[in-house]
């Protein structure tokens, strides 16, 4: 009996040795993406004016993101935290566009020195950067950049980094308690050829002189920064206005050339659908001035506002197939309906902590119940919601 006694002992210190060790896999870069660290708290982001232009061949970027930011501390730390992962680098730092920063890099972070900033004071730091992104090994779940092509084998490049961070391709302050508050621009350089779309509207385009043009995106509303996200290919778009609750709704579906004939006879009615029934259900959709677009991608979809990525090919149900194995999941678009209920539970009502993003999927995954309710009745909700319980496998933590 001793024996056994020992045999579990000894068992028990083993599992706890190893808990240990695994705990201790938690990482002071860990610490500095995760915290609200004296060197993010007392500036507030109230907008970012981002350029890049991507090199498709050499697969890398080059640009720079100026934030317009606010002091909101008297007694600060005199370094500001700026975020960016290798092997992107930072180039150079301007104050208010004339005096140059110091900086030093502490792994994905740069610590930049910010002297004798004034309580209220509103500035500008305009941050030069350049690099090889993290490549997109399966997006969006293992996201990063795409350096791909369509199925004519012509560019097209986007960016996947919900979980993985926006910091992945451009600098900023890459928690989401803080949105920028004016919103923020995208300038996209891409050769004459290829076609710049974003988040919001357009806001200009411009031909350059070197065989590039430059297309300028812009959202008026708050945006987390991991929905900023340039989409760049032979894009073409159609349009329609859609009679909402806070008036005319501009709905833009923009798609690869040769989609165009099938996007136009597929996609405003799943659109149509599914805003009638969220706004019924939610109230307006959240973003009126920027606008509601859905913008085709090879991979399956992701909630940016105002430009959700679209990959689900044209097919009813979740790539044609039924999750809840009820008949009432091939009646509609998985994709155009989940992506569409993160504007509302994600983008519109977004978690402080990256820990609690199961908030913005939970109430997402229940907009579907809802859509069904509104379009088959209570009971076909039910019998969609019922079907989905089956394939929860409980065999993680949620947070």
């Amino acid at each position: 009996m001793k024996t056994l006694y020992l045999i579990v002992f000894f068992f028990l210190v083993i599992n706890f040795s190893y808990s240990q060790k695994e705990a201790k896999l938690f990482t002071h870069a860990d610490t500095l993406r995760g915290s609200i660290t004296p060197e993010r708290s007392w500036w507030n982001v109230l907008k970012y004016d981002i350029t890049i232009e991507p090199n498709y061949t050499q697969k890398t970027l080059k640009g720079f993101n100026k934030i317009t930011f606010k002091v909101i501390q008297e007694n600060h730390s005199s370094f500001m935290q700026i975020d960016l992962q290798k092997p992107m680098q930072i180039d150079s730092i301007l104050l208010n566009e004339k005096s140059k920063l110091e900086f030093f890099r502490e792994g994905n972070v740069f610590h930049v020195s910010t002297k004798n900033q004034v309580l209220n004071q509103e500035n500008t730091v305009k941050i030069y950067f350049q690099g090889k992104p993290k490549i997109a090994v399966n997006p969006p779940w293992n996201g990063g950049w795409s350096f791909i092509k369509d199925k004519l084998g012509r560019p097209w490049m986007t960016v996947t980094c919900q979980g993985l961070g926006a910091s992945v391709w451009y600098p900023n302050k890459d928690h989401q308690s803080d949105e920028p508050d004016n919103g923020a621009s995208l300038t996209m350089i891409v050769p004459n050829n290829l076609v710049g779309v974003a988040n919001g509207r357009l806001k200009s385009k411009t031909l350059n002189n070197n065989g590039t043009t430059s297309y300028t995106w812009e959202v008026k509303n708050p945006i987390n920064n991991y929905d900023i996200i340039p989409y760049i290919g032979k894009y073409v778009n159609f349009n329609e206005s859609y009679p909402g609750l806070k008036g005319k709704l501009d709905l833009n579906y923009w798609v690869i050339d040769y989609n165009l004939e099938k996007a136009k006879n597929y996609l405003p009615k799943e659109a149509r659908n599914t805003l009638n029934s969220f706004e019924y259900w939610f109230g307006p959709y959240p973003f009126y001035e920027d606008g509601y677009k859905l913008v085709e991608t090879k991979h399956l979809g992701m909630e940016h506002q105002s430009a959700i990525a679209y990959g689900n090919q044209f097919k009813k149900g979740y790539y044609g197939s039924d999750l809840s194995g009820t008949g009432f999941g091939l009646k509609w678009d998985y994709i155009v309906v989940h992506e569409s209920g993160h504007e509302w539970f994600g983008n519109s009502i977004t978690s402080k902590d990256i820990a609690d993003m199961y908030i913005h999927e939970s109430f997402t995954d229940y907009s579907e119940t809802l859509f069904v309710e509104y379009m088959f009745g209570k009971e076909a909700g039910n019998q969609y919601n019922f079907g989905l319980r089956r394939n929860i496998k409980n065999d993680k933590p949620i947070i």
